[in-house]
């Protein structure tokens, strides 16, 4: 089994990384691989709406790392996120990449177990937990929790290492995740959907 740590900062290795890593350490210690995949700094583009991604499940431009993050989640068992907080809100360019690939291929990710960590120096974490729990909650993947909301504060990595309830909260998140995959593995299949999706759209009032 193994799971896909998408980090969402363009700082290799600062303090998102730093979070990350405490539950990569733990996944592993459960007998879990882990996979990096860093998005960096590099420019990235936002959806344009083209529609085209309904036929070939995947974007139509291929000069980011959208495909390669619809293509590594596919492969993987689940997903841990990884974002800092701007604005109090996540990564711009992680959004951006997110809101395409969940677009395009999220009929992939169905029933992967996920979940999403921040990193901010004071507030904000909250609101870009939410924004990143939505993305999940809409592609029907089990969000994995922690025992609080899975944030660590600081402005450098050692911040990070002496956030000590945040260290802990990252930990349970890979036990919980570990957990999960090894219950998914053992269990019934995941049901089937309902054969044709339904749209609501309401006009002057009516259906």
């Amino acid at each position: 089994m193994k799971v896909l740590l998408l980090n969402g900062s363009p700082k290799h290795d600062g303090c998102t990384f730093t979070a990350l890593s405490e539950v990569g350490k733990t996944l592993e210690k459960n007998g879990i691989e882990i996979e990096w995949l860093h998005i960096g700094a590099k420019p990235v583009r936002g959806c344009t709406g083209c529609w085209k991604c309904r036929d070939t499940k995947v974007c139509i431009f291929d000069d980011d790392l959208c495909n390669t993050i619809i293509e590594k989640i596919t492969e993987a068992d689940g997903v841990v996120v990884g974002s800092p907080v701007y604005y109090s809100s996540a990564n711009g360019a992680l959004c951006a990449l997110l809101d395409r690939a969940f677009y395009a291929g999220s009929a992939n990710f169905h029933h992967k177990p996920a979940a999403c960590v921040v990193s901010c120096r004071r507030g904000g974490a909250s609101a870009a937990f939410d924004r990143l729990n939505k993305y999940f909650t809409i592609a029907q993947m089990p969000v994995v929790s922690s025992q609080y909301w899975n944030a660590v504060h600081g402005n450098r990595p050692e911040h990070i290492l002496a956030d000590a309830e945040g260290l802990q909260i990252m930990r349970v998140i890979g036990s919980n995740m570990a957990w999960l995959l090894k219950n998914i593995e053992k269990g019934d299949p995941p049901p089937e959907p309902e054969q044709k999706r339904c749209f609501t759209s309401f006009h002057d009032g009516k259906l």
